[in-house]
């Protein structure tokens, strides 16, 4: 037996106007279905550990890279897949999620304050992570900050130009939190 075409997505929310959360008219009045009560007690933290909080101090030397870096990559091939496709709504919707991921937080984090050779080289907000607790503070100040997330500046310093010492060029420092 051959499987047919694949169904849409959503086809029975599109079809009957009808989710999960919609309100049921019962005995007079609106109520919301059990079932949206039960979602709303059993909210899980998506992109993060279920045990915590999204504030908990993040335990820096415990975390494993290997599968931090690992979803990262997914992430990454997801996207890159999508654009490919010409899927932009996909795209879109992968970057967002990408924004939000815990992995991608760790990531960056340890890439700006563990990895890069200006790791300690304060940006414009005067701050160095150089201790696994302070590294660990940043990226949770980071993850809680990302909805409210502007760009901020980043400190110009004037360094010597590789083929004429006597030159300078600008170079731009990140700042490590938001």
């Amino acid at each position: 037996m051959r499987p047919g075409p694949p169904e849409p997505k959503g086809k029975l929310d599109a079809m009957t106007g009808y989710s999960f959360t919609t309100p049921v008219w019962e005995g007079g009045q609106w109520v919301a279905p059990a079932v949206a009560e039960v979602m709303v007690k059993a909210a899980r933290i998506a992109n993060g550990p279920e045990d915590q909080p999204r504030d908990t101090p993040v335990q820096w030397n415990k975390i494993d890279w290997r599968a931090q870096e690992e979803q990262v990559r997914r992430l990454r091939q997801r996207i890159f897949k999508a654009a490919q496709e010409q899927d932009w709504p996909k795209v879109r919707n992968l970057q967002k999620l990408m924004l939000r991921s815990r992995a991608n937080t760790l990531v960056s984090v340890r890439q700006v304050t563990q990895r890069n050779t200006g790791r300690r080289t304060a940006g414009i907000d005067g701050e160095v992570a150089l201790t696994p607790e302070a590294r660990a503070d940043v990226a949770v100040r980071v993850h809680q900050s990302r909805s409210s997330w502007k760009p901020r500046a980043v400190r110009r310093v004037y360094i010597p130009k590789a083929s004429n010492r006597a030159k300078l060029r600008p170079l731009g420092i990140p700042t490590a939190a938001a």
